[in-house]
């Protein structure tokens, strides 16, 4: 069972320091304090908003985190539940007559209804030979690769209707016609179309044969890629700051295992650092894109999505970053990948 110490920080604590502990309990939200007496809240959403605005990972988190956040008295314990639908808030301290926090009572198990809603159309490339997970890939397309007791295109859709999407478009290839059996017997209460890729095209070039069918905002996604974020507050911040594609990126933090010696410009040593740490945001492969970009596509060009977003970037569109956890992101697009996405997924069951 975990305990109370598991879900505070100290508010001197850096911002990458509570990053690491968010995706350690997998809640939403840490209490910052001071030997149990509540000092403030910080959520995953408080710290994409910081880093939005230019803030360091380095910074302490009370510069990101709410001051004022909401809690109880314990012997109100009987409100809790009423105060986090009132507010839609993940967790609620209890506190003591000091102000200590004795107990904390979380939304987890309310229905998701609390959650901002999508409702927008799902496009899914779901057509590449998977060439790095072969063998499995010589008997199964990537699609429907199992993960636990789902395949993987599967698991994809049941995140995104859980935030009201109900049409999913597969750009189909390799072995489309297992791929459009499986769904087809699949009892369902979403929308599944299939748009026949003919040549390999690429994660961008396939979108041009959506021409004519995509007039709203809609998510893009690749084949091997569970994201475990909020896709209402997504489509909801790439609406409010007028992007024409935002990606979603998780964060990442590598600790190179080696000495790193760094060269000055006439071969001598510049610097030497022992087991640098790096910090950086990185590619999930999933999109919120709007219908701009399919009209714009160039018939059969072969190309990857991240080639396309660049182009566009460089011609001075808006193009944003929704950041999220890298506890948050589960990728198998090789097959160490794909083991550890299976274990991750057993253990959160």
């Amino acid at each position: 069972m975990l305990k109370v110490e598991e879900f505070c920080i100290s508010k001197t604590a850096t911002v990458l320091e509570t990053l690491k502990k968010l995706d350690e309990t997998g809640q939403r939200i840490l209490f910052l304090t001071e030997n149990r007496v509540l000092q403030g809240a910080v959520t995953d959403g408080d710290i994409r908003k910081f880093i939005l605005r230019g803030g360091a990972l380095g910074t302490a988190v009370a510069e990101a985190a709410n001051l004022s956040p909401r809690s109880l008295p314990l012997a109100e314990r009987g409100r809790a539940k009423e105060v986090l639908e009132q507010f839609s808030i993940d967790a609620l301290p209890l506190l003591d007559k000091k102000g200590r926090i004795v107990d904390i009572v979380f939304a987890t198990g309310l229905d998701l209804d609390h959650h901002k809603q999508a409702g927008i159309p799902v496009v899914i490339m779901a057509g590449g030979p998977g060439t790095r997970l072969y063998p499995y890939t010589k008997i199964l397309p990537k699609p429907l690769i199992p993960v636990g007791e789902l395949p993987i295109a599967e698991l994809i859709i049941n995140r995104f209707r859980d935030f009201g999407c109900q049409d999913f478009k597969l750009v189909v290839n390799y072995k489309k016609n297992m791929i459009k059996s499986y769904f087809n017997d699949l009892e369902k209460d979403y929308n599944v179309e299939y748009v026949d890729e003919e040549k390999f095209m690429g994660t961008g070039g396939g979108l041009c044969l959506l021409k004519g069918k995509m007039d709203s905002t809609f998510f893009f996604s690749n084949c091997d890629t569970l994201i475990d974020a909020d896709f209402g507050d997504i489509y909801e911040y790439h609406k409010q700051q007028g992007n024409l594609i935002t990606m979603i990126c998780a964060f990442k933090h590598y600790v190179v295992p080696y000495g790193v010696v760094e060269l000055d410009d006439k071969g001598g040593i510049h610097a030497m650092r022992e087991k640098p740490e790096l910090n950086f945001l990185t590619n999930t492969g999933v999109y919120v894109v709007e219908p701009q970009v399919v009209e714009e596509m160039p018939d059969g060009e072969v190309i990857g999505f991240p080639d396309v977003i660049d182009r566009y970037r460089k011609a001075g569109c808006k193009v944003g970053v929704y950041p999220i956890g890298e506890a948050s992101w589960m990728d198998m697009g090789q097959m160490e990948e794909l083991e550890k996405m299976r274990r991750r997924l057993e253990n959160s069951q």
